[in-house]
């Protein structure tokens, strides 16, 4: 029997194991077969005689979906929309809202027009248009480093002008 004829079959043994052990660690009995399921799924698709040990992939492999399944719930909270209160829907945004938005937008305004010209061209054309700052330095004829320089004192001086305007 070829080395890859013998995985084919062998890891069969180990399904049934582990999808019971993985019953008894994991919240219940259909995430446990989803994720070996999962995970033999990739073994059959990469090809069973590529690994060395299918008992082990396949307990690190349902062990790692299993792992990531829990963190999606977990961190993912949700509240399906029919259990939503009217209350708790978002709403037209306030006065106050597009007050505060115009103040940032003019604090921003003035910080940019107190930057020396060309922090505040590279500035615009990195930020604002897209440019890299290979592109910005060709046409600015000057070098990526000092591009970057530039960049780097816009940013420190416009954070320092908007601090104030930060929610924290």
């Amino acid at each position: 029997m070829s080395r890859s004829s013998k995985f084919r079959t062998n890891w069969l043994v180990h399904y049934s194991q582990l999808v019971d052990t993985w019953r008894q660690r994991a919240n219940g009995r259909e995430d446990a077969e989803d994720a070996m399921h999962d995970t033999v799924v990739g073994m059959l698709e990469n090809g069973i005689g590529t690994i060395d040990n299918p008992r082990a992939y396949m307990a690190r492999g349902t062990s790692n979906r299993l792992i990531s399944r829990y963190r999606h719930l977990n961190v993912l909270d949700f509240t399906p929309l029919d259990d939503v209160s009217e209350a708790q829907l978002p709403t037209a945004p306030s006065a106050d809202d597009g007050l505060r938005f115009q103040q940032l937008a003019d604090a921003l305004m003035e910080a940019l027009e107190a930057l020396p010209p060309k922090c505040r061209h590279v500035y615009i054309k990195h930020r604002l248009e897209g440019c890299s700052h290979t592109e910005i330095a060709n046409e600015m004829g000057l070098s990526r480093s000092m591009v970057e320089k530039y960049m780097t004192r816009a940013l420190r001086h416009i954070q320092q002008q908007l601090q104030c305007h930060a929610p924290y």
